[in-house]
């Protein structure tokens, strides 16, 4: 083989052919998704993720922003939770497509756009296309990758990391326009709505900078203010989801003291980026979990992307490189979370780390890196081959060694020992749960993939003029795409779209009376809900349907139906307080769930079974007396037998100076309309009187008293009154987000800022003739 034909081999993965590269190897690894014939339903896919985007997706097709869920958690925020991606523009894909085809679709698009980000920022740093590819495939496919497919708004997130990156440095060091295309870019992510991969997206980006600025690799003056810009630009631009955020997380449960550290790495959970299948079961619906974990099915990153990335460590001498490697470290530290004394350690002393609240998520970042170290292993394996000088040094690289092929093999001759250690482990020391017969051919295969990849790097290292060397850069990144294909049962099970079928289980479960917004709610009780969080069946399809037939989670929003609790990262403080009074015991309030309308309760010891509440309350009730009482006495007292919410509402002492009602009224409500984020309702009292509607309180809601404003009382800890003077009168509450208005107008003026600074910029750039 000619020189020049060997080099057009390196040289083929163009672009444009790396992106039909990766549409190909992600069709084949999801045909049955693309072809809309089946679709995900493991896990939050189906349970959170689908029911949510159907939510959005109704809202948007009724011209209105979803700024209330009215049928979770007895209402609470949905936009301001971010994770909804409510203003992702993306999301206009499954918004205006057929839901069960375009949410997965969704899902691999931003797949692919992660895997090509990724060969950008590679191709960018190493200037070989061929370890870009590689880095390339090696980000779309790794079992992290994979797992967050369950996640529209984490996958998302994801695959605008390697572009953040990519754009904030042009930024820093070229400034201009580059500037404003990063903001822009950053914008995108933010809006996506995964804050822990946000953060460590700009945790990498400030060592980054921070490495360049002590270097002196572009001018340290320009360098401090232009990456602040960015970041300033980024703040701004996405304005209007931050500040509901910020203000939901203020008046959330998770605004003091909360952390959780839950799910950290095992101890022994390095074996699994070798053995992906030590120490787990596949009870979960097939798949496969780790013991002590469940947050991600797998963070396999295949036995290629090792090698490489372990030579780079070795032989590389770019200072990035050493970056890298040291980040990936501290990172898988941190991953360990509890298992080790430096997170905890760390945590006491920054306390802001528990912002991440699964340790294990710092396992993203390594996921991130390693690609990037691979991308640069195999650069040095073919830089010494063409005697190319690498785009970081000025010094040119030698041509290969014996020294380099030794290191080649060397590594090679670690991992196998490491996994053929593992698998001795695993059957001398297995854990309660192990199939050792699994593991034992899981660790076998993996040995197979190491041997071909060995052999395929041996190749890239000989002499030119072999025929199977020209194709020997494709088979590598293909057997790399094999390896993770196979590194486990299927980690996104599919299933028919009819799991979808919207009021399935209005007909199915036909209950009397049927609880329907504005009117009564169904209610788990915790004995059920503790079994749909423990149990999950084998076979996917009846897990699901079983589980929707229960209402569990977010499901109930395909019948909408409302009822008392939700599945949401945040809610408000309040509202949790009386769901934890709930959940946390297995004790019967039945005077609190007759007020808080519900109508249907999971039957006791039945899974699948509801029985109907016939003395529940009506969700608006007037008349009560006030009772002015703390919010520990408050909570006392609604678990009390005695209570009555049809007699009594409790109001906090703040309360006091604003209501003159002293003892129960006579009062009637003539009718109730509930919206999406509105409640209309008619009332006639004889004299001035309270009316208590059993939605959950948030600040957000403004009320009116026949079209003037009027004080929402927060009532019985987590719910609403207004005061109403004696005669006929007409009460709106409404939900207005003024954080969201807010943060509207400061997005608006900051990408008009933009527009004006890119259109200024291309009028002053000088006329080429």
């Amino acid at each position: 083989m000619s020189e020049t034909s060997e080099s057009n081999a390196f040289n083929w993965f163009t672009p444009g052919r790396f992106a039909l590269l990766l549409a190909l190897l992600i069709f084949a690894t999801f045909p049955q998704v693309l072809l809309g014939l089946q679709t995900f339903v493991v896990r939050d896919y189906g349970f959170f993720a689908y029911p949510l985007a159907h939510f959005q997706q109704e809202c948007f097709r009724h011209s209105q922003l979803p700024f209330w869920d009215p049928c979770n958690n007895c209402g609470v925020p949905f936009l301001a939770q971010w994770n909804t991606m409510p203003l992702y523009p993306p999301s206009v894909i499954y918004l205006l497509l057929p839901l069960t085809w375009s949410l997965s679709f969704f899902c691999l698009l931003h797949l692919w756009f992660a895997g090509f980000g990724m060969y950008c920022l590679a191709r960018h740093w190493t200037g070989n296309g061929f370890a870009a590819a590689f880095a390339g495939v090696a980000f779309s496919f790794n079992g992290l990758s994979l797992n967050l497919l369950m996640w529209p708004s984490h996958i998302a997130t994801l695959s605008w990391m390697p572009w953040v990156v990519l754009a904030v440095e042009l930024a820093w060091r070229e400034g201009g326009q580059k500037i404003i295309l990063a903001a822009l870019v950053s914008a995108m992510q933010m809006l996506a709505g995964g804050p822990e991969i946000i953060l460590l997206t700009w945790l990498w980006l400030l060592a980054l900078w921070i490495q360049q600025f002590i270097r002196g690799e572009s001018p340290r003056g320009s360098m401090l203010w232009r990456f602040p810009l960015v970041v300033l630009l980024v703040m701004a631009l996405t304005a209007a989801q931050l500040l509901p955020f910020l203000d939901l997380s203020a008046h959330s449960q998770r605004s003091v003291g909360y952390a959780d550290t839950r799910w950290s790495m095992p101890g022994w959970g390095w074996m699994n980026f070798l053995v992906p299948m030590a120490h787990g079961s596949t009870r979960t619906e097939g798949v496969f979990f780790q013991f002590g974990q469940s947050w991600t099915s797998s963070y396999y990153l295949g036995v290629g992307a090792l090698w490489l990335t372990l030579l780079a460590l070795w032989t590389a001498r770019e200072r990035r490189v050493w970056l890298l490697g040291a980040v990936a470290v501290v990172a898988l530290i941190f991953a360990f979370g509890e298992n080790t004394f430096v997170y905890p350690a760390l945590r006491k002393i920054i306390p802001q780390l528990s912002f991440v609240t699964y340790p294990v998520k710092y396992v993203t970042l390594v996921a991130f890196l390693v690609p990037l170290l691979a991308a640069f292993g195999l650069a040095r394996l073919r830089n010494l081959e063409c005697g190319d000088t690498s785009p970081l040094s000025k010094a040119p690289t030698r041509r290969r060694t014996p020294k380099f092929f030794n290191c080649v093999t060397f590594v090679g001759i670690i991992l196998l020992t490491l996994i053929a250690g593992i698998l001795f482990w695993t059957w001398r020391f297995p854990l309660p749960g192990d199939d050792i017969h699994a593991t034992l051919f899981n660790g076998l295969s993996r040995t197979f993939f190491l041997v071909v990849t060995g052999g395929l790097l041996m190749l890239l290292t000989q002499e030119a003029g072999r025929g199977l060397r020209r194709l020997a850069p494709l088979l590598l990144i293909v057997v790399a795409w094999l390896d993770v294909f196979t590194h486990e049962p299927t980690q996104n099970p599919t299933v028919s779209p009819s799991v979808y079928e919207l009021n399935l289980m209005r007909t199915k479960l036909a209950m009397d009376p049927q609880p329907e917004l504005g009117g009564s709610r169904a209610m788990i009780t915790p004995t059920a809900y503790l079994d749909f969080v423990q149990i999950a069946l084998r076979d996917p399809t009846t897990n699901f349907v079983a589980k929707r037939a229960g209402y569990c989670a977010n499901v109930n929003l395909l019948d909408a139906v409302p009822k008392v609790d939700g599945f949401f990262s945040l809610a408000p403080r309040e509202g949790d307080d009386v769901n934890t009074l709930l959940y946390t015991t297995t004790n019967e309030f039945t005077p609190l769930e007759d007020f808080m309308g519900v109508s249907q309760i999971m039957a006791s010891g039945q899974t699948l079974g509801w029985e109907t509440r016939t003395n529940f309350l009506p969700l608006v009730t007037a008349g009560q007396k006030p009772v002015f009482l703390d919010d520990a006495d408050t909570l006392r007292a609604l678990t009390q037998p005695d209570f009555d919410g049809n007699k009594v509402v409790f109001l906090p002492p703040e309360a006091k100076p604003f209501v003159t009602v002293t003892n129960q009224t006579i009062a009637r409500v003539l009718k109730s309309h509930f919206g999406i984020q509105s409640v209309d309702i008619e009332i006639v009292a004889e004299s001035p009187s309270l009316v208590v509607v059993a939605q959950t309180w948030y600040h957000d809601w403004r009320a009116e008293v026949d079209g003037k404003p009027a004080r929402l009382l927060r009532a019985n800890h987590a719910f609403q009154a207004v005061a109403v003077p004696a005669g006929q009168h007409r009460v709106q509450l409404i939900y207005r987000d003024r954080a969201f208005e807010t943060g509207a107008i400061i997005s608006l003026v900051a990408m008009l800022a933009c527009l004006i600074c890119v259109m200024t910029a291309s009028r002053l750039e000088p006329t080429k003739h």
